[in-house]
């Protein structure tokens, strides 16, 4: 009987570290991939001109965010190289600093919006904070991190154009809130192979075979800013970035 209670415990405990995001081992540099972020500085990154220190890495190779660059022109954080077909692993979270008060749509598995009897879209208040992953250069092909209720990985440019066919815009839509509360680390891993994108959030895969029309061959990758700081208020006028960033791999596919 003790046997196998300690044979119990030890496969618990070797699932516990195998568990996406989890903090054993998940920093280890996955066969075939190579880093794309090297915890310690921005080589193969271009950091926004102007942004006066508000990109930063922090202790324990964290790249953190605070949704204030000063940047006068993009402010998002772009790869040095471009990419065709890949993966990409990253683990990320959403600070719990105060964000912005939304009042955000319920998304229906079609990518549409829920409305109520009297034809007016429901809606439901959150507070609310916003990142994503372009990809291939392409800000309508955004991976999107962020607070509402459909979950992250939804391809936000994708599900609104309303001249995509029914089928692209379902396919962007999550199958799953997969999303980990507030403050604790999310696992992605992103492959896009010519047009078609899958996105797996925590183990899960939200996204299946989605096409994206269109989508540029090639590009650099960048993690997104989002909202905007007044100063004079001290508000957010939308939903802020107040993003971190670790574990960053990329293999290309052929």
């Amino acid at each position: 009987m003790l046997r196998k209670r300690w044979l119990l415990a030890a496969l618990v405990g070797a699932a516990l570290a195998l568990t996406p995001g989890s903090e054993v081992g998940a920093g280890d540099q996955p066969k075939g991939f190579v880093k794309l972020f090297n915890g310690t500085d921005f080589d193969g990154w271009k950091v926004p001109e102007g942004d006066n220190g508000h990109w930063k890495i922090l202790e324990g190779g964290v790249l953190d965010y605070d949704a204030k660059s000063e940047a006068k022109k993009d402010k998002n954080l772009w790869t040095k190289k471009s990419f065709k077909n890949f993966t990409l692993r990253l683990d990320w979270r959403l600070k719990t600093d105060k964000g912005y008060m939304n009042k955000v749509p319920v998304i229906l598995p079609d990518g549409s919006h829920k409305k109520g009897d009297d034809g007016k879209e429901l809606k439901v208040e959150i507070e609310d904070v916003d990142s994503g992953i372009y990809l291939r250069g392409s800000s309508k092909a955004q991976v999107n991190i962020w607070m509402w209720p459909v979950g992250s990985g939804e391809v936000y440019g994708y599900r609104t154009d309303a001249k995509m066919p029914k089928e692209v815009r379902a396919g962007v839509t999550p199958k799953k809130n997969m999303d980990r509360p507030r403050g604790e680390w999310n696992s992605f891993e992103i492959t896009l192979k010519g047009d078609r994108l899958w996105v797996k959030l925590n183990g899960e895969e939200v996204i299946t075979n989605a096409q994206l029309p269109n989508i540029p061959a090639e590009g650099p990758i960048a993690l997104q800013h989002h909202g905007s700081w007044n100063a004079k208020t001290g508000q957010w006028s939308g939903p802020p970035s107040l993003v971190q960033f670790k574990n960053v791999f990329i293999k290309e596919l052929d």
